[in-house]
């Protein structure tokens, strides 16, 4: 994966909705930010313990950008 600048961390898939101005640059969140909370939508659960479920949200966001570099 290429590292992009504007993100956090270079394996995090990149911006998700970047919006540039000539006057503002908005990097905006990861794109494994917003795949974690598109995860946490399907695991929330009643009774599910939300720190469990930010933990497996944020291991099935690094599962699909891993699955989009193949």
């Amino acid at each position: 994966m290429a590292e992009n600048k504007t993100a956090k961390t270079p394996a995090d898939g990149g911006a998700a909705f970047p919006v540039a101005h000539s006057y503002l640059i908005q990097p905006g969140m990861s794109l494994r930010d917003y795949f974690a909370g598109q995860a946490m939508k399907a695991l929330a659960r009643p009774g599910n313990y939300f720190d469990a479920t930010a933990r497996q949200a944020y291991m099935t966001a690094d599962a699909m950008l891993k699955a989009r570099d193949r």
